[in-house]
């Protein structure tokens, strides 16, 4: 889905209202948890129920935002408390399919036989 590994994803811990748009998406990134949209990072945004999310990213052109509901079950959150989390391109991938990204972890590269 993200093409660049390089990508800056976070993750707002606290839900907001979903009846806001790209501004005040925007607003709240920059205001409360202190990031530029602009930069083209990621925000990932979470509903209170906990079964949408909202993306918000500057694409050099203009904010895109995505939107995702989950037709069953809940997405897979941290603990609500202020403030941000980064999250790796594998974890926002399998938090996007709504699985726990919690259990992603990376794995040791590991050198190969032949080149020994």
């Amino acid at each position: 889905m993200i093409a660049a590994p390089s990508l800056r994803i976070v993750l707002a811990t606290r839900p907001v209202d979903f009846r806001r748009g790209h501004d005040a998406l925007a607003a709240t990134a920059a205001g409360e948890l202190d990031l530029d949209i602009y930069s083209g990072v990621i925000v990932i945004f979470r509903s209170r129920r906990g079964d949408r999310l909202k993306l918000l990213t500057w694409d050099g052109t203009g904010l895109v935002m995505t939107y995702k509901r989950l037709e069953q079950g809940r997405f897979a959150w941290p603990r609500i408390e202020d403030g941000v989390m980064r999250l790796t391109k594998d974890q926002f991938e399998a938090l996007f399919e709504g699985l726990d990204w919690r259990r992603v972890k990376a794995r040791p590269v590991r050198r190969p036989l032949a080149a020994e």
